[in-house]
Formats: C-alpha cells, structure tokens, sequence
C-alpha cells in the first residue's frame, strides 16, 4: 500500500512531467479539462487522455496580468501554466460552462495560449427538466463531433461503451475506499485518500484504476484494520481513555490543499466523507442503462448532486449535505472554500442554515495560496473539535 501511495504523491506533486511521460510512452493525445463537468468518456472513446488541470501553487505573475486579483487560485493558477507554457504537451483543451470565472478562463485561454485546440462544453445551468436532459445529450452530441474532428478519429458506440464501463470500475474502487475509511478512518488519512483522488485524475485510467483496486484490496484485507476490529478497538480505546477521532464531512469546491487534512487530523478530527469536486461527486453516480450511450452520460451529470455552477432545486444541495452528515454519522461540517469563489460564497449562508436547523455545528475556511500559518490552522480546528 506505501508504494502506491507513494506513486500517488508523485503524480500529484509533478503532474505535468508525468503527463509528458505517458504521451511519449502511449503516443495518446492529450485533452486537458478544468471540471468534473467535462465528459471523460468521450475523450477516452476517441483513444485520447483526460488530464484535469489544478493550476500551480507558486508566482502568478503572469496569470495577474490577465486576470482581476479577485478570481480564485484555481483560474489564476492554471492560467498561470498556460501561460510559462507548462501545458505545452497538451493537443486540446475542453472547458466547460460553469462558473463565471472558468467562463471567463476559457475566452482567455483562447486568446492567449496558442497549443493545442480549444473546445467549449456549453452546458445547461437549470438540470431538473426534460428539455435540460435532451439539450445537455445535444451538447455531448456536438463534442463528440468536435472531439472528432480535431483528433482525426471516428467515435463509436462500443469505444463509447468500454470507456463508460473504464470510469464506472474507477469511480466504483473510489467509492469503495470511502466506504472502508468512512467504517475506519485509520485505515488512511485523509492527505493520502485526496491525494489519491487528485491522481485518479490526471493518471493513464486503466493504471490509475488499478492501482486504486490494489488500494481498496490492501484496506479491506488489514485484519486490524477491519470494521469488526474497529468496533473492539474503539472499545479498547475508551477503555484506555483515549478518544476516538471525532467524525466530519467536508464541503466545497476542491481540495487542493489535502495537508489541511493533517491539521484536522492532528487537533483529534477525521473527514470521514465530502461534498467536493475533488471527491464525493467526482465518483459518484456511475453511468447507467443499456440505451443510446450519449443519454446515459448525461443522465449521470443530471442526476448526480450539483454543485453550486447547476440547478436542480432550490434546497437540493442543503438536502444532500444534511442527508450526508446524518448518513455517516458525522458531527460537524467544514466548509473548505476558495477566496473569491463566489458560487460557493453564494450557497454558503443557505447551506449553514439547513446545517443550523438541524443541530450540525459547522466551521468556515476561506483558503487561498499560500495557507494561513500553520498554528492558526491548528488552533481553528482544535477549538472546533473541542465544541463538538
């Protein structure tokens, strides 16, 4: 299990070498995406990679003469490496219509970074109507074509079908490493588990989906480790008079600082699930039926739990947090939230309240790059932890 968390780390901690590296090995096109809301089967049915960008945590000096000082780190980091040209090995890129500063990334990228086609997915915001349904098949049906046009391919409906079968195995190991941490939180911690998410995105998937197998085989197989066993040691552990970890679900947009996790971790918490692009609703909802292969990929997106860039309900998303919290017997709610993320900053004060309504304590962290000091980190969790 070290090892692959090991090649986890690495990946994470250097994605665009790797990136370069499996190109070179593969002869694979490259297609960078920026959204959860970008399709990864059609891209993988057209024999290409998908390859999620998070942008850089260093100098934004060129991104800042582009965009406002307001847009989040995340739009002005992968600005940033499109520009130094750290992106330079991509053949394509495919935003998505979310958020208004993704929107605003992709007419910037257009302009000014010249590698490699640029695709836009104009998705539906509104995704509880039947119109929302055929309208969001319309546009899978037009990247298809696109997809097609600028790699040079013909995307079939059985490349389409064992691309959609790839994801589902991957989505459903990820989901299966939730569950054992979500009946054990020490089986890994939690900048191990987000560590293994991001890379599951930016890995070849059949090595990515492997090595997640491999992971969820190694958890389930520890004897010590093991639900039953969990259950005796929390009773030896109270006999001992030592504290169980006090059980969180996280909410959000991404993660992409997974060492907040050690903060948690280390004041006497566990995020035992999320509410995260960079978690929960990534692998969520696999692709399901048996008709016409572009209805079944959009149904997933419309069914799946929005985030605050789509629709589907006023009180959709309260109602999926709320349920998550009780579901997993957590305690308490941290919200994880990028400054200037205005979409999230907009759904906040409505989450809190369900949250509030229902007796959830929650705590709100605004995190840019680089991270508050480490001691006020530690000390806003440990007095969380200590009021639940």
């Amino acid at each position: 299990m070290e090892e692959i968390l090991r090649k986890f780390s690495e990946v994470v901690r250097d994605p665009f070498s790797y990136g370069r590296n499996l190109k070179a090995a593969s002869g694979k096109k490259m297609v960078g995406y920026v959204c959860t809301y970008v399709p990864e089967e059609i891209i993988l049915a057209a024999n290409a990679h998908p390859f999620r960008l998070f942008g850089t945590t260093g100098e934004m000096g060129k991104a800042d003469a582009h965009l406002q000082a307001y847009c989040c780190s995340l739009v002005r980091g992968i600005m940033e490496e499109g520009l130094r040209g750290g992106t330079d090995f991509l053949d394509g890129i495919v935003f998505p219509h979310t958020c208004d500063s993704i929107q605003r990334l992709s007419d910037l990228w257009r302009m000014n970074v010249t590698a490699g086609f640029h695709l836009d997915a104009v998705l539906p915001v509104k995704l509880d109507t039947e119109s929302a349904r055929r309208y969001f098949v319309e546009v899978l049906g037009r990247l298809r074509r696109d997809l097609e046009r600028e790699l040079a391919v013909t995307i079939g409906d059985e490349e389409l079908w064992r691309a959609v079968a790839l994801m589902n195995e991957l989505r459903a190991n990820l989901r299966r490493i939730y569950d054992l941490r979500n009946d054990n939180p020490a089986l890994l911690t939690g900048d191990a588990l987000y560590t293994a998410v991001k890379a599951a995105m930016i890995m070849d998937r059949q090595e990515g989906n492997a090595m997640l197998a491999e992971l969820a085989q190694a958890m389930a197989a520890s004897p010590e480790k093991s639900p039953v066993a969990a259950v005796a040691d929390r009773n030896g552990a109270a006999a001992a008079g030592k504290q169980q970890p006090i059980r969180l679900v996280m909410a959000g947009g991404i993660c992409n600082h997974p060492r907040i996790h050690h903060f948690i971790e280390d004041a006497g918490g566990a995020v035992v699930w999320d509410d995260l692009c960079t978690g929960s609703r990534y692998f969520e909802t696999p692709v399901a039926g048996d008709n016409d292969r572009l209805e079944a990929i959009a149904a997933r997106f419309v069914n799946r739990a929005v985030c605050p860039a789509k629709h589907a309900g006023l009180t959709s998303r309260a109602e999926n947090l709320v349920s998550l919290v009780k579901g997993k017997n957590a305690r308490g709610v941290v919200f994880l939230l990028l400054k200037f993320c205005d979409p999230h900053a907009f759904d906040y004060p409505y989450l809190k309240t369900a949250l509030d309504r229902e007796g959830i304590p929650s705590l709100l962290l605004e995190v840019e790059d680089p991270l508050p000091a480490e001691g006020q980190l530690h000390t806003r969790f440990e007095a969380f932890l200590e009021m639940l």
